[in-house]
């Protein structure tokens, strides 16, 4: 979360930087707003790059502090906790503004805005923390191998996010692919942490062993830590 916040904080100085350079008024400067968005996209996942060094080095040090040589956390730990941090704190930020306009003065939809406005950005919310999550997952896992693939794909779909919310409020434009977005990372983030669907299949099931000892499957094949 303190690397998100650190993504925001040199997005806002470079958004403050641009509208001195321009105009001088945020309201002259809108036509500067998607690049301004693309920029902060990219920070957030220099930030994100910076906490899987960080991170990778940590492990390495509770390794050598370990008995058995090993770290107590493993890299998808790591990255799952990494990227729901992203995704909460990128939410808590998203919504907030939203929440304190809910309180009043006026009604939404009273000039003829949408009536959906806080239903939809609670739905663009939710998929902004799960796809964080999922590029967390995804993001570490092509860093350890290094696959530019990988990253190239994450970058891409946090950036193709950005750009339709810009859609707004055609929200039949922007929330509909997001969602699609969203599952399809979560597939992908998925069968990248080791998951298949005959492991789900196990995990639904149980298995009764001849001592009447009831064995649980993980949905997730983790394999050992290298």
């Amino acid at each position: 979360a303190f690397f998100w916040l650190l993504s925001l904080l040199g997005a806002s100085l470079l958004w403050a930087v641009s509208v001195q350079l321009s105009t001088g008024r945020e309201d002259a400067a809108l036509p500067l707003l998607p690049g301004a968005a693309a920029a902060a996209v990219l920070l957030q996942e220099l930030c994100r790059f910076a906490c899987f060094k960080l991170l990778r080095k940590a492990g390495e040090g509770l390794a050598a502090l370990s008995e058995d040589g090993r770290s107590p956390i493993s890299l998808r730990q790591m990255a799952y906790v990494s990227g729901l941090s992203f995704g909460i704190i990128s939410g808590a930020f998203s919504i907030v503004n939203i929440l304190v306009g809910s309180a009043g003065p006026g009604m939404v939809g009273i000039h003829g805005d949408s009536p959906h406005y806080f239903i939809t950005s609670a739905f663009l919310t939710m998929a902004l923390v799960l796809l964080h999550t999922f590029w967390g997952v995804i993001f570490f896992d092509a860093c350890e191998r290094r696959h530019a693939g990988g990253l190239g794909l994450v970058v891409g779909g946090h950036l193709l996010v950005s750009g339709l919310t810009f859609l707004n409020p055609w929200y039949e434009a922007s929330l509909g692919p997001i969602l699609i977005l969203t599952l399809c990372t979560g597939l992908w983030a998925f069968g990248t942490a080791g998951g298949s669907f005959h492991n789900v299949l196990k995990c639904l099931s149980c298995k009764q062993e001849p001592e009447g000892r009831v064995v649980l499957y993980s949905a997730l094949q983790v394999p050992p830590e290298e």
